[in-house]
């Protein structure tokens, strides 16, 4: 009963220091019990109160439950505090890595500037180059609580906690046996959900020595496009004619052009076949399947709305005391999963096999004869002639290879962490010193790319002695060469499939090593009271690697390059913290106190950086509290930024600023321009004016790349509290009231440069950083001009900035209501400004209400409202989740000459519930519905700001999966 009273006490004195989510509000009991000091996120003193002087919110495990998430991601989405993740289930389908990976973004800055911690410490990353966490790693059963600090925390923690910190907390303590098991499926008959989770816990007789441990289970089938109205043909955006301020609509069916049979281009015709391999023109508004005229193809019935994921967990902590004053501890976790991504068969293009221009020769020089590929049909070769003076004609085509069916990817994942230590209490002082190792494997296979060497060989066939197709060049043949078909449906062969088929693979690692330590206690002296003080020391050391296949390196794969990318990093950390209490027992001042950190890093790649934050506490009464911090955070790049090996593109819709600049120029634009050699003799070739054609156009190349010269980031927050526990209003005596001003803004931050205001701020600003990502031809070569870009690269620098500015509400309250207990709680999110910049001196792009380009939605309002009623064996919980209206990125609209905030999407609500029943003490059944109005997303199509390929909506904001209904069973010994 004591440690009953203990937890109860502890809650609700977390309750004034943040929202606490869940029922256990409204069973809290007042305790005579001594207050135990509490460590609480946001810093390294134990204080009783447990108050964070910056906004703290906390999830409970009653919350997790609740939900009947398998995933954590899917319950801290709810609260508003929460930005557009960038990985989830529901947007990864397309990514060339990471699907199924789970992360989360504070405040829409980004997360990487989000920093997760479990139990105060770093975990592992699970996107390669990155310092984002995979939630999926963390098993959702063996969570305590989830306590998220929104507000820069580098000066405590470290790098990353630019917008603050998600620190999930593990349960300890726990005595025997609990089992978790559910099954579920959406309305639609997909979007299955299983599993099952053993924790089990023993502790010692005198409670200082413990062992925890947790098995766990869980899949999450695939939805399809195809299985959702909305999203079963492709289609893409238009605007309503004759009213364009007033809506886009959704142009549909808008099947690819790139067809099954093939689109074939001679010198003035183009045609392909019908479902009877019929040779007709070409007809893009043609139907799959439906005979003559047939020339899309739907995507669409290929694609994923969620893609699957099945995970294996084990987890593991432990205590043990050697004394009263010393233990030890240790954290173990190994998680396995497995994700699937599928999209449609690969587009070819003959621009993929022979670049830059797509010319594939139909004929061959044999012995100086001109001989035809039998393949190429007579109909075709009738209608070309010699385009590129090699003295054989050629022609262009594009073709879905759906013989090499859908280009699909295996994930499997490996997350491992250690973490050991010793603590306990030397003379009244706290210390702990610790260990950790942290390590991510991953391996992608992948399908249905294509061998371009192999696809060229084969491409090139001629008539062997029998007129049977041969490849021309005899290595390969002897290497297994098998003439391919493309003229047609199904007119490859296997055999030639087989030869031209390309698999990929994609190998990644993560490691992280951790060595740290830290004290803490008090110093008598002043009459407020004793002084807090907290000091430690941090060694940490990131390693990441990403290895494609060989193919996929070299761009042979009808993609572009991908090198691999390997880095490494290590800092140094020191860090010192202090609360010190002004003044205590005075008119209008219950207590005053101020706190200050300081964190000092030594990174191996950016230098010394340093971090602070400086607040005040000033409990006026009893039930009312200010609070304020002032924080200065910085964030160092992580490995991609630094170390991202130069990976080809070629960028389409470039604007070469000096076309049509003339020699006689006097301005600053005419003056850069002509400092360029080739520029000046493409001048003098074309009187005295700089002049392109189509070939310089589609002859731009480029690299993306990381930089290993980046800086670190510097973020300045702003936070202003109010607290509220009215227990002298009998009505409200049990309610808890925040009020939080937050303002975060960055400066130097890390963006990778648009290619076209990298060109416009080298000529027209006359700014060097950006013409080192440029690369002009000295001298013409071929029928590419001189002077005409020959790489527009892309790299990262720390040339950015973001800000955001809000107010974040929250109210609890708990207590009898009939004969049972109910628990409310709302939480709500005001913003303000959300706003980017590509350099200091750039207009700030504004994105507060708004669904951006970038696939930011940032509503002005969020909310959560959560209702929990326990009545004898008998329990409910209702959460409703409002996200505001957004109209699309007004960058976009301003692009068609439409008035920004003119076009967008009203705003959703979802509503999920649960159903409690206890058949004995140790014997729970539950049964839950979510979005339980089967509320549908917002239409934004293909073409649209937001949208995310294959769902025609912003999966990360909305639910496009639909009611899903689930069913549990909880049985504890």
């Amino acid at each position: 009963m004591i440690k009953e009273r203990l937890l109860a006490r502890s809650v609700r004195i977390l309750c004034a220091g943040g929202l606490v989510f869940g029922t256990y509000n409204a069973n809290a009991q007042e305790s005579a019990e001594p207050m135990q000091k509490v460590l609480i996120t946001g810093s390294r003193i134990a204080s009783p109160a447990a108050e964070s002087p910056s906004p703290l919110q906390i999830l409970s495990s009653a919350d997790i439950a609740a939900s009947g998430a398998t995933n954590l991601q899917e319950l801290l989405q709810k609260n508003p505090t929460m930005g557009t993740p960038t990985v989830s289930r529901t947007n990864s389908n397309f990514l060339t890595s990471s699907a199924g990976v789970t992360t989360i973004n504070l405040r829409n800055l980004g997360d990487s500037r989000t920093l997760v911690l479990v139990n105060g410490r770093r975990f592992v990353s699970g996107v390669p180059g990155d310092s984002a966490v995979d939630l999926n790693s963390i098993p959702t059963d063996f969570i305590d609580r989830v306590e998220l600090l929104t507000g820069g925390a580098s000066a405590t923690y470290g790098s990353d906690a630019v917008a603050g910190v998600v620190n999930i907390i593990l349960k300890k303590n726990f005595n025997g046996v609990l089992l978790d098991a559910l099954a579920g499926k959406s309305q639609e008959g997909d979007d299955y959900k299983k599993k099952i989770a053993l924790t089990f816990g023993i502790t010692s007789a005198d409670g200082a020595s413990n062992l925890m441990g947790h098995f766990g289970y869980s899949k999450q089938g695939a939805v399809a496009s195809r299985d959702r109205e909305r999203s079963a043909l492709d289609q893409t955006s238009s605007i309503r004619q004759g009213h364009p301020e007033l809506a886009f609509v959704a142009r549909r069916p808008n099947f690819s052009g790139y067809a099954p049979q093939g689109h074939f281009l001679g010198d003035s015709e183009d045609f392909t076949y019908d479902a009877n391999n019929n040779i007709i023109p070409w007809n893009q508004n043609g139907a799959p399947g439906s005979g003559a005229g047939a020339t899309g193809f739907n995507r669409s019935d290929y694609r994923l709305i969620a893609v699957p994921v099945e995970r294996y967990l084990f987890a593991t902590t432990g205590n043990w005391a050697f004394n009263p004053d010393h233990g030890a501890f240790f954290e173990g976790t190994y998680a396995s999963s497995r994700a699937a991504s599928n999209i449609e068969p690969f587009p070819l293009g003959s621009d993929n096999v022979y670049k830059p221009d797509g010319r594939v020769p139909a004929a061959s020089l044999v012995n100086g004869a001109l001989v035809r590929n039998p393949l190429v049909p007579q109909y075709l070769y009738d209608r070309i002639s010699d385009t590129d003076g090699d003295g054989v004609p050629d022609y262009f085509f594009t073709r879905r290879l759906s013989e090499f069916g859908p280009r699909h990817s295996a994930v499997d994942r490996d997350t491992f962490r250690l973490a050991t230590g010793l603590k306990g209490t030397l003379r009244g002082w706290n210390y702990e010193t610790y260990l950790t190792y942290g390590k991510t494997k991953e391996a992608q296979s992948s399908t249905g790319q294509v061998n371009v060497m192999s696809l060229r060989n084969a491409l090139e066939a001629i008539p062997d002695v029998d007129g049977t197709p041969v490849c021309r060049d005899v290595r390969s043949r002897q290497e297994g060469c098998v003439p391919i078909n493309l003229f047609g449906y199904n007119s490859i062969t296997p055999d030639a499939l087989k030869y031209v088929t390309a698999p990929g693979s994609l190998l990644t690692t993560i490691t992280q090593r951790l060595v740290g330590g830290s004290v803490s206690g008090e110093v008598p002296g002043l009459a407020a009271g004793a002084i807090g003080v907290a000091a430690g020391f941090e060694w940490r050391s990131e390693e990441s690697s990403a290895i494609p296949d060989p193919l996929t390196q070299s761009g042979l794969n009808a993609g572009n390059a991908t090198p691999p990318t390997m880095g490494e990093f290590t800092v140094r950390e020191v860090f010192v913290e202090t609360r010190v209490p002004l003044l205590k027992a005075r008119p209008w001042v219950r207590e005053l106190s101020a706190l200050a950190t300081f964190r000092h890093g030594d990174y191996s790649t950016v230098g010394a950086t340093n971090s602070w934050n400086a607040g005040l506490e000033w409990s006026i009464t009893p039930d009312i509290k200010l609070r304020a911090t002032r924080a200065q955070s910085t964030r160092a790049p992580n490995i991609n930024e630094l170390y991202q090996a130069p990976s080809q593109d070629f960028p389409t819709g470039l604007v070469d600023p000096c076309e049509g600049v003339s020699s006689s120029g006097t301005g600053a634009l005419a003056v850069n321009c002509r400092n360029a050699p080739g520029v000046a003799a493409n001048m003098a070739a074309h009187g005295g004016v700089f002049t392109l054609n189509q070939a310089d156009q589609q002859g731009i190349s480029g690299y993306n790349r990381g930089n290993p010269d980046l800086a670190a980031e510097t973020g300045r927050s702003t936070t202003v509290g109010l607290i509220l526990t009215p227990r002298a209003i009998p009505l409200l005596s049990r309610a808890v009231f925040t009020l939080d001003y937050f303002k975060i803004k960055i400066a130097d931050a890390i963006v990778s440069t648009d290619r076209q205001y990298a060109l416009d701020q080298c000529y027209n600003q006359n700014n060097p950083q950006f013409c080192a990502f440029i690369t002009r031809r000295p001298a013409a070569v071929g029928n590419l001009s001189a002077g005409s870009i020959r790489y527009s690269d892309i790299a990262a620098t720390n040339s950015g900035g973001f800000g955001t500015e809000g107010v974040d509400l929250t109210a609890s309250w708990s207590g009898r209501a009939g004969p049972g207990t109910l628990s409310a709680r709302l939480a709500h999110t005001w913003l303000r400004k959300l706003w980017q910049q590509a350099t200091p001196d750039a207009d700030k792009n504004h994105d507060v209400g708004e669904v951006t380009a970038n696939n930011v939605n940032a509503p002005r309002n969020r909310a959560t409202l959560n209702l929990a009623y326990k009545w004898g064996p008998y329990g409910a919980s209702w959460t409703s989740t409002y996200t505001g209206p957004v109209s699309l990125d007004d960058q976009f609209l301003k692009s068609l000459s439409i008035a920004p905030g003119t076009v967008g999407v009203g705003s959703r609500t979802y509503n999920d519930v649960q159903f409690t029943y206890d058949v004995r003490k140790a014997v729970q059944l539950y049964l839950g519905v979510d979005n339980l109005f089967n509320a549908k997303p917002p239409p934004i199509i293909s073409g649209l700001p937001g949208n995310q390929t294959g769902t025609e909506t912003d999966t990360s904001t909305y639910d496009a999966i639909g009611r899903r209904f689930y069913a549990g069973l909880r049985v504890s010994l």
